[in-house]
């Protein structure tokens, strides 16, 4: 039997291919982790980084030495934006991102001013939307709440 713990800490090393600075586990990617199985959801159905992060964790698991350790892509119930950590939350907004937030109200990433707008519905990515700052006038994106 394998480590969790230790199967945790090798996936927390695998970045998001979209977003570097976070990985498939601070995204929530990871849905569970058991000594012989590793499940992981996309963040939306018809993500085309599905399959690079697939090979990624596997090849992760593999230099680790668990290669018997399967990896399972489910899409029920689906990815959502509350999976995200907090941590993950805290490394997005310091890249300038906006974490997903339910309220209206969206405070820029890079000034920390309220006073922000939509822009544009589709942002860089398709999990995000493209909004602007008004006090400092530097556009960001948002994670999109689903």
């Amino acid at each position: 039997m394998h480590d969790v713990a230790a199967i945790r800490a090798v996936l927390a090393a695998v970045p998001d291919p979209e977003i570097p600075v976070v990985s498939v586990i601070d995204l929530g990617i990871v849905r569970d982790i058991a000594a012989t199985q590793v499940t992981i959801t996309p963040t939306y159905s018809g993500c085309p980084a599905t399959v690079f992060i697939e090979q990624e964790v596997r090849a992760a698991l593999d230099a680790a030495g668990y290669r018997d350790v399967a990896v399972r892509t489910v899409l029920t119930p689906p990815w959502s934006t509350d999976m995200i950590s907090e941590e993950g939350k805290a490394k997005l907004k310091a890249y300038g991102i906006a974490p997903p937030d339910p309220s209206r109200d969206v405070e820029c990433p890079r000034c920390g001013s309220m006073a922000t707008e939509e822009v544009s519905r589709f942002g860089s990515t398709p999990c995000k939307a493209q909004w602007r700052c008004r006090t400092c006038l530097e556009p960001f994106d948002r994670f999109k709440c689903h």
